[in-house]
């Protein structure tokens, strides 16, 4: 076979080869130890192909499956070398109590932390309870934080769940998912956020879009529901670095490991990822700047 790369598990790389009878979808190749899947419909409706034939196709790269000891172990070197990396791993909105950083995580949704920080720096001068919440009119809490976007569902998901903390918690922000996740507008994730940070609860992981995509890139999960990333990280995590796993893969996703143009040769644990998917951005970067 010959190759154009040898891609990481989950990349797709050009390859040409001499068909020699694989009736499969997928065969083991030499080199690299590598288990090269066809693409669909290779060789026919019969997935077959004719003997001699050489075809130029895309092919998967899967590595040889990881058992779970395996891959806990690799998840500790990398909790231990993110940890040497960010020291200071924090959660970046800022908030001095409870009530303060449920709001903020509500904000927080398809928005920056940056922008989050500026609208809350005048959101908490404005409004110092879960009352004060309750009973501002909707219309002016929607401008107030209009440049967090989605401002009229994050504005009202904000009074609702105040109204349930003044109604059913004397006013105070509960401290169980199970209570948190009752509250309107308030999902598992932003329940982790409040119980890991503002309770030292830990309850389970956050997984926010830099969580999710450094999962799947570290090889740790091949899932796309947060729900299911979250279960599979909870049993490769130790459940006291669960609240301080989210934030090193938040940091070292917004300081390196970027969505589109992964810095790999300066990342600090390359050595221990198996970079799933890059090759397929660095490609259809070079071809969006040809």
């Amino acid at each position: 076979m010959d190759t154009e790369s040898q891609g990481g598990r989950g990349d797709r790389i050009q390859g040409c080869f001499t068909q020699e009878g694989s009736h499969g979808k997928s065969l083991r190749l030499a080199g690299g130890g590598c288990h090269w899947e066809f693409p669909e419909g290779f060789g026919g409706k019969s997935g077959g192909g004719l003997l001699g034939e050489r075809r130029s196709v895309n092919l998967t790269c899967l590595m040889p499956r990881e058992s779970k000891e395996a891959k806990a172990a690799r998840v500790k070197k990398i909790i231990a070398g993110l940890k040497k990396t960010y020291p200071g791993a924090h959660c970046e909105l800022n908030y001095s109590k409870p009530l303060e950083l449920l709001i903020a995580t509500i904000l927080s949704a398809q928005c920056t932390d940056k922008r989050v920080n500026i609208v809350t720096a005048e959101l908490f001068k404005k409004y110092r309870s879960a009352a004060d919440f309750a009973n501002a009119p909707l219309a002016a809490l929607e401008q107030e934080v209009r440049t967090t976007g989605f401002f009229r569902n994050k504005a009202k998901s904000i009074k609702t769940a105040c109204q349930a903390i003044v109604e059913q918690h004397g006013g105070q922000v509960p401290r169980t998912m199970e209570e948190l996740t009752q509250l309107g507008g308030v999902g598992r994730k932003t329940a982790n956020v409040v119980l890991g940070n503002a309770f030292n609860i830990s309850c389970g992981v956050v997984v926010d879009t830099h969580v999710a995509r450094l999962a799947y890139r570290l090889g740790l999960t091949r899932e796309k529901n947060p729900e299911k990333i979250e279960q599979e990280l909870m049993a490769l995590v130790p459940q006291s670095e669960w609240t301080l796993f989210s934030h090193l893969l938040i940091w070292h996703g917004r300081r390196r490991c970027y969505a589109r143009s992964p810095d790999c040769p300066q990342c600090e644990i390359k050595a221990l990822c198996p970079r799933v998917g890059v090759g397929v951005l660095k490609r259809r970067e070079n071809h969006e700047t040809h």
